[in-house]
């Protein structure tokens, strides 16, 4: 049987490496291993036919994202999928920006690893065929053009599946179900509509939202997950989520992660000044952020919380009705309660099990 590709993994326990190699052999894989950056690069030197490099991000001496550095100068076209804690989500990013095709979240799962490896590949496949048409393009350009089209279609989703990960590392701290991402992005969804979003930015807030407290990933446990009310100095750690959120995902270069980068850093934002981050006021606060606050806010009220049980629906809407003008645009509270049975409905079939 043919292999399905040449892995090299790098980390420096041993074990990983051993148990990782082992399964991808099963899977039918050949797989090298290094136990550091250096031997690595000396692997990749003398050995010809390397496909993709699965390396752990913290490493004595030079790290992950050094090997990812040194491959991409000198192999540009070599695939690089990182491993990472939640810790390192922001470093994570980066790399991504940096050139990683991928990162998965420890402790790992090998099923994912297969899954990481699987559209790693893809995608190097998908990125020399585009490189072999910019060659030809003038011979090719009537033939290629779909074959462009879908496979930048695949990119897409590839890099809208890395983001939909990224929301589930955030929100699995405190969310077991991972639902209260999904709710968000089609409540607001709806409130775009119902706002006179055309299709592309509604699009770009449906994908941008579940992402709205990814800065959650810097907030202590002991306050994320307090099963009681907050104190003051607890709270304004925790208000400190919207900036960090911010901070993650500055100076991106993916449209969706700049509308993202807009929603954390504004959907605590009040109409009368009074939120935060930055106290802005009325029509000052971006509008996907004063979307995006009526649905996490709704979303809060009805959803059982570690620090509150479920409102009902009619406290909820009542709550949200009494902060128009105050917490939220009145436009906006008005765009919710003509669509709260779509919300409603969006609800029950996301509903937390």
């Amino acid at each position: 049987m043919d292999s399905k590709g040449n892995i090299l993994i790098v980390d420096d326990e041993p074990s990983i490496c051993t148990v990782i190699c082992d399964y991808l052999r099963l899977q039918g894989y050949n797989c090298a291993s290094a136990n550091a950056v250096d031997s690595a690069l000396q692997i990749l030197q003398t050995v010809e036919g390397v496909d993709c490099i699965l390396s752990d991000i913290k490493m004595p001496g030079k790290t992950g994202i050094d090997l990812l550095r040194e491959v991409k100068t000198y192999w540009p076209e070599m695939a690089v999928i990182l491993f990472t804690g939640n810790a390192e989500i922001q470093t994570a990013v980066a790399s991504m920006q940096e050139g990683a095709y991928d990162f998965i979240l420890k402790p790992i799962q090998l099923k994912q690893v297969i899954h990481s490896i699987t559209n790693a590949l893809e995608k190097k496949r998908m990125k020399l065929e585009l490189k072999n048409y910019q060659k030809n393009l003038e011979n090719l350009v009537e033939q290629r053009t779909n074959q462009i089209k879908d496979a930048m279609q695949m990119l897409e989703v590839s890099h809208l599946d890395t983001i939909n990960r990224l929301c589930q590392a955030a929100e699995y701290r405190d969310d077991e179900t991972g639902y209260h991402v999904l709710r968000i992005s089609k409540y607001c969804e709806v409130m775009a509509r119902g706002a006179g979003l055309n299709e592309e930015e509604t699009w770009l807030l449906s994908k941008a939202s579940p992402l709205h407290d990814i800065g959650k990933i810097g907030i202590p446990d002991s306050i994320l997950l307090k099963p009681g009310r907050l104190t003051t100095d607890e709270f304004e750690i925790m208000k400190k989520h919207a900036e960090i959120g911010g901070q993650i995902l500055k100076n991106a270069n993916s449209r969706v992660l700049q509308v993202a980068e807009t929603v954390a850093m504004s959907h605590h934002e009040k109409w009368d000044g009074s939120g935060y981050p930055r106290g802005l006021r009325g029509e000052e606060i971006p509008l996907m952020g004063r979307i995006t606050a009526v649905a996490d806010v709704f979303d809060a009220l009805t959803m059982k919380r570690c620090y509150k049980p479920p409102f009902s629906l009619e406290q909820s809407v009542n709550i949200i009705t009494e902060g128009k003008g105050k917490h939220f645009d009145p436009r906006m509270v008005e765009i919710f309660l003509a669509n709260l049975p779509e919300f409603v409905a969006i609800q029950g079939e996301y509903s937390d099990k």
